[in-house]
């Protein structure tokens, strides 16, 4: 019997080679097998630094491996539904690095090859979930620790003006709503357990890249709202903040959780405020697993491939909205 999802990469970019790889394979139940990138010398040393089996100087090598289970796709944007089809036609599992692609379009296209391969698994890998911070923080409002709730704001920003850096190519998907606003937008729906009925937006663009530098939004969700903010020109800070009519969660470093010390959050209430905090862990170490699991037990994903179309409606709402001024319904 199986007990390990062996695993290929397709690419060396920054995100695996530095972070996702080396949490994988931590893992128990995923080995890393294989790493493929247009450039040959690139993907042997890459291979080779991290421990890798096996370098293929072009995706389509890797794809056609057979003794490759499942693939992660950490490619740019606007190539995550090309590829992440051509895997499912090779017949491999697909880990897909958020955002699901350019747009909802794309999305449900990846919906359709998926439905005709139900035998594969594919999920959109936003890592946060999977930590521990995130599950005790569904758990409370679920709960009724802060009362109901009302409210959420989040705040997620890094500052990044490099020409160079593909997050400011506009035909690869770059910008800040894409790349980190997407974050802030997924908690919300995770947190309220629902969708969005309406979205209003404010997004500013870099006058050289085109693409947008700050986006501001308002979820409306009926019996409460989300607020966010998310930006790729302003100093680094990410911080949630989550509002009941009795109580808050406050979580310190909510999506680049550190893998080598512990996170925290407080439950604030009227009488006191309470920290908890959470052992050392990597929220890509237990994402891989739980990947892995769900082929290896043939159950589902702890993320369905809705959930990433459902993100993408709204991002796109924000986007109709600041160019209309208007509320969008979805």
């Amino acid at each position: 019997m199986k007990t390990k999802i062996r695993w290929g990469i397709l690419s060396t970019a920054k995100i695996g080679v530095v972070k996702v790889i080396p949490a994988m394979q931590q893992g128990k139940y995923c080995e890393i097998t294989a790493i493929s990138s247009r450039d040959m010398n690139e993907a042997k040393r890459v291979a080779t630094s991290l421990g890798i089996p096996k370098a293929y100087g072009s995706y389509e090598e890797l794809l056609s491996d057979s003794e490759i289970d499942a693939v992660y796709i950490p490619l740019p944007n606007h190539l995550h539904v090309e590829w992440a089809i051509k895997a499912i036609e090779a017949g491999k599992h697909v880990l897909l690095e958020k955002p699901v692609g350019l747009s909802s379009k794309e999305a449900e296209s990846l919906i359709l090859a998926s439905k005709a391969n139900p035998n594969l698994k594919i999920m959109e890998a936003f890592m946060y979930r999977h930590h521990p911070q995130w599950k005790k923080a569904k758990k409370l409002v679920e709960e009724g620790a802060i009362g109901k709730l009302k409210s959420i704001q989040t705040f997620f920003s890094y500052y990044n003006t490099d020409p160079n850096n593909i997050r400011q190519n506009p035909d690869f998907g770059g910008g800040g709503l894409m790349d980190i606003g997407c974050y802030c937008i997924s908690l919300s729906r995770f947190i309220f357990g629902k969708e969005p009925k309406r979205v209003n937006g404010l997004v500013e663009f870099d006058p050289k890249f085109k693409t947008d530098r700050m986006a501001s939004g308002i979820l409306d969700f009926s019996s409460g709202t989300s607020t966010f903010t998310c930006s790729t020109q302003v100093m680094p800070f990410q911080r949630v903040n989550i509002f009941g009519d009795t109580g808050g969660i406050e979580i310190e470093i909510p999506f680049n959780a550190p893998p080598d010390k512990p996170t925290r959050l407080w439950l604030h209430s009227s009488e006191k405020t309470e920290e908890i905090t959470f052992d050392i862990c990597d929220q890509y170490t237990i994402q891989g697993d739980l990947f892995s699991k769900a082929i290896l037990d043939n159950t589902e994903v702890p993320t369905p491939l809705d959930d990433a179309l459902n993100n993408m409606l709204v991002i796109e709402g924000v986007f109709k909205s600041s160019e209309s001024g208007k509320w969008i319904n979805l």
